[in-house]
């Protein structure tokens, strides 16, 4: 299926890494221009290299704090500048499974307070920065990268996620009139560059080794196996192209069925 992204502009925060990079690497073959966004310019860079070597695309390495306002907005006047404007952000610069990880008793109020200014308010000072560009362009499309943990309630961290969801519905019936469509996908457990520290991380709190944290994953998966990183970026690349126009507002699980709940 062609996704008619040819000549698109997408920008991805968190690209140098994990999700974000494959996200990065599908928009670039699927023939859009991309800005990859992230705090650390040699990561970026390293990325921006490997992709267009792939795909022979056009990839632009652009630093960015989105913790604070005035940096995204440089940023994005940087990627107008550079590329003439931005349909399609995808934002997914957030701490993976979050900062808090803690019980009630030990959880530090600074770091939740952290994960929601990075997660919530982040992705929001992006959305606001790219907004005019794409009401000036006719097209738009947001994508926000949430979590499972926004649908169950055994952790913390999913406050953030559950707040991600709530602003993908306000956005998406304020911006809609625009062209512009706002949607979030909750990735399930994916192969990244930090899967295998998460797994660790978890094996300690459950006193068992990291390879009983991962087999006890996928056999709680109804396919039975990890997801990779470009089944999430392939979803993203749908929902960025015109053939996903009537989709927005929604929060789409990509998890192999990991999620037991029914969402109506």
């Amino acid at each position: 299926m062609d996704l008619e992204l040819t000549g698109r502009v997408a920008l991805v925060t968190g690209g140098s890494l994990g999700i974000g990079k494959a996200v990065a690497r599908q928009f670039a073959r699927e023939g859009a221009k991309v800005v990859i966004t992230a705090r650390r310019l040699s990561a970026l860079e390293e990325a921006a290299k490997e992709i267009e070597a792939e795909t022979g695309g056009r990839v632009v390495p652009l630093v960015s704090d989105t913790t604070d306002t005035a940096s995204v907005r440089s940023m994005v006047r940087s990627a107008v500048a550079e590329l003439g404007r931005v349909d399609i952000l995808v934002n997914g610069a957030a701490a993976p499974s979050g900062l808090v990880r803690n019980s009630v008793e030990e959880a530090d109020p600074e770091l939740l307070l952290a994960d929601i200014n990075t997660k919530v308010v982040g992705y929001f000072r992006c959305a606001q920065a790219v907004t005019p560009h794409m009401k000036e362009g006719g097209y738009g499309r947001i994508i926000n990268v949430g979590g499972l943990t926004g649908r169950s309630s055994h952790a913390l961290s999913g406050l953030r996620n559950l707040a991600v969801v709530h602003m993908t519905k306000a956005l998406s019936d304020q911006l809609g009139p625009s062209g512009i469509t706002v949607n979030t996908v909750h990735p399930g457990v994916v192969e990244t560059e930090h899967i295998h520290e998460l797994y660790a991380k978890e094996a300690a709190k459950r006193g068992v080794t990291a390879a009983e944290v991962e087999a006890d994953f996928v056999a709680r998966t109804p396919i039975r196996r990890v997801l990779e990183t470009t089944e999430i970026a392939e979803a993203i690349a749908f929902l960025a192209s015109p053939r996903a126009a009537a989709i927005t507002g929604e929060s789409l699980g990509i998890d192999g069925g990991l999620t037991r709940g029914v969402f109506l």
